[in-house]
């Protein structure tokens, strides 16, 4: 039901703005929202980074955690491939440049994700304390690490096959590598949520975790589990992002938090854990995008962008409280 009120709100969104872009467009000029560009590459490559991200925050919300860190390490994980593929001179092939790209970012995300989880179950901290100090530190990283502010440095090019030959390789005049990365990652997330038993027993921790350890569950390894998972995800965001734009930088990411965590909140995930679906982090990214896009096509400020995305998640929050003290009334009703 979750899922199919998101749908709804993603269509009634999009009805919206086709109406105005109708209007708003110039005389034999096509609509200023519903057209294959702005579709494309307004809205569907965009939402890509948030997306993959979303669904590895989801898996983590799922268990009752949070993680506030995930633009650091997309920024640590695009930087740090970027250093790798400018070693390598333009012409590389791609057996070379690709494995190296996907062990460098992948990398260090699960590093990353994993001193998150580590942090947290061993030392028993908040999640949102220990991920608050690790999204300065990730991102003091970044800035510090790489020998100038941007990469690939002056005079140097990524490799070819990395870039315009493989992440922005384009067919029938889209570039589709972002969102079938996307995708991949939905449909990978959906599999380990409903699918397999590791997914079961996410959702039992953040369902009762008492509960779960008392049936003999590993609850510090199902929790440092999710988190390197959630650190895998914004390494790919990373690998994605420096992919399609040939450079990465020491801002990378910046403020992409509040937006995964709006995305995934808004896609049902519960913040008291328990509840969550791969599926509704994509819509709810893709109803933020749709936000997000909507602001530009009707020409407001970008700073209401950061005000629409802030009531997005009280609104989500207040509504899944109130799903759950509906649901606690009906049961008392019923005792």
């Amino acid at each position: 039901m979750q899922e199919f009120g998101l749908t709804l709100v993603v269509l009634a969104l999009g009805i919206i703005m086709s109406v105005y872009g109708y209007y708003d467009a110039a005389a034999g000029r096509p609509n200023t929202f519903l057209n294959f560009d702005n579709l494309i590459d307004g809205i569907a490559t965009p939402m890509s980074y948030y997306a993959i991200m979303a669904v590895g925050l989801t898996i983590v919300i799922i268990t009752g955690g949070i993680d506030i860190s995930a633009g650091s390490i997309m920024a640590l994980s695009a930087l740090g491939t970027a250093a790798a593929l400018q070693l390598f001179p333009s012409t590389a092939p791609a057996w070379q440049v690709l494995p190296v790209a996907v062990v460098v970012a992948l990398g260090i995300g699960l590093l990353c994700g994993t001193i998150n989880g580590g942090l947290i179950v061993g030392l028993n901290l908040h999640p949102f304390i220990v991920t608050l100090g690790t999204m300065s530190i990730f991102r003091g990283l970044a800035n510090v690490l790489p020998p100038e502010k941007t990469l690939p440095s002056a005079g140097k090019r990524l490799p070819a096959a990395f870039t315009t030959e493989f992440m922005r390789v384009e067919v029938w005049g889209i570039q589709p590598m972002p969102l079938i990365i996307m995708l991949l990652c939905v449909a990978l997330g959906w599999v380990y949520l409903r699918m397999m038993v590791v997914g079961r027993e996410t959702y039992a921790v953040g369902g009762n975790e008492e509960a779960a350890r008392f049936s003999g569950l590993p609850v510090a390894w199902i929790k440092l589990r999710t988190y390197a998972i959630a650190g895998l995800a914004a390494g790919l965001a990373g690998l994605v992002s420096v992919g399609r734009f040939g450079t990465a930088s020491t801002s990378t990411g910046t403020g992409y938090e509040l937006t995964v965590i709006a995305a995934a909140v808004v896609g049902g995930a519960s913040l008291l854990g328990g509840r969550g679906t791969a599926l509704g982090a994509l819509l709810g990214t893709l109803v933020i995008a749709l936000i997000e896009n909507g602001i530009i096509v009707m020409r407001f400020a970008q700073e209401y962008r950061l005000i629409i995305i802030g009531m997005a998640i009280i609104v989500a929050v207040s509504f899944d409280r109130l799903s759950v003290y509906l649901s606690a009334r009906r049961g008392n009703q019923r005792a």
